[in-house]
């Protein structure tokens, strides 16, 4: 039996930070980072069924075109992600009455929809990414056995290439799912390799006034390539999806609008719209 200390629920018996329980999730699960977010995607829905909000953690359940689908905010990071991911998965696959692991476990469908810069002048500002792997910059992982589950050659060529200082810890690369990636491939996405960042700013070579560790971080990793595979874009979460997501047995993947290209320093004229296409994209895959 799982300890009260380990598995926490409120009163009314939800999992504690994201204040759901199993009835109130669907297989197919959308997450955002901005809570505001998950109502631009739900607008969409035929009906919405349920709806709660915890801190930064708000979800929403209905149908669009017959299929049924959760959309949760989960706020900006890799220690988020440990919290959301960890949480929905035990929604499904503990017992939350006699604190047990069930027999038989569910694997669920996660897709991320994000926004992100281009770090390759070919992927343009309104063009859609979906991450084919991630590469974790944070340490959050680190906690678990991946050793079973990273890509070590990819993760041996970005250190060598990039001369990273492992007291930062060591990158891990995880692979997004082969079904998921099958499911929405086509003409207007492109593959990606996605880099999660644990900070924003100097974990991302941003300077405001403090100086950075590696100065030249970020024209590294624009000119890291591997057997065809280079950097596509930066931001905070999808490793650490990846990583937990296949730790757990859940399908995952991240997709990205790219409103700004830093190598050519353009800007989305109009990132909402962009933003906009991605999510009838996104939704119209899953209904398929």
């Amino acid at each position: 039996m799982i300890p009260s200390s380990e598995l926490i629920l409120n009163p009314d018996g939800s999992v504690y930070h994201i204040n759901l329980l199993p009835e109130q999730i669907a297989h197919d699960i959308i997450f955002v980072g901005d809570q505001n977010r998950v109502e631009k995607i739900t607008k969409h829905f035929d009906s919405i069924e349920f709806s709660t909000q915890k801190r930064e953690f708000k979800t929403q359940t209905g149908m669009y075109k017959g299929k049924r689908i959760t959309v949760m905010s989960t706020g900006i990071g890799p220690d988020n992600i440990d919290i959301v991911m960890n949480e929905l998965d035990a929604l499904v696959n503990i017992d939350l009455k006699t604190r047990t692991i069930k027999d038989k476990l569910t694997s669920l469908n996660i897709v991320r929809i994000g926004t992100s810069g281009s770090l390759q002048a070919d992927i343009p500002v309104d063009s859609f990414v979906m991450s084919a792997y991630g590469l974790g910059l944070d340490n959050m992982l680190r906690s678990y056995l991946i050793d079973s589950i990273s890509e070590k050659n990819i993760e041996e060529a970005f250190i060598k290439q990039t001369d990273w200082d492992l007291r930062k810890g060591r990158p891990y690369v995880i692979k997004g799912s082969n079904s998921l990636l099958k499911k929405f491939e086509s003409n207007e996405i492109k593959k990606g390799f996605t880099g999660t960042a644990g900070g924003f700013y100097g974990p991302q070579g941003r300077v405001l006034r403090l100086n950075i560790q590696d100065a030249d971080l970020n024209s590294k990793m624009d000119s890291f390539k591997y057997n065809g595979i280079q950097m596509t874009n930066l931001e905070m979460e999808t490793g650490a999806i990846y990583g937990l997501g296949k730790l757990l047995g859940h399908e995952c993947l991240s997709l990205n609008a790219i409103i700004a290209n830093r190598v050519t320093g353009t800007f989305s004229e109009d990132p909402y719209k962009a933003v906009d296409a991605l999510i009838e994209y996104s939704l119209d895959k899953l209904a398929e």
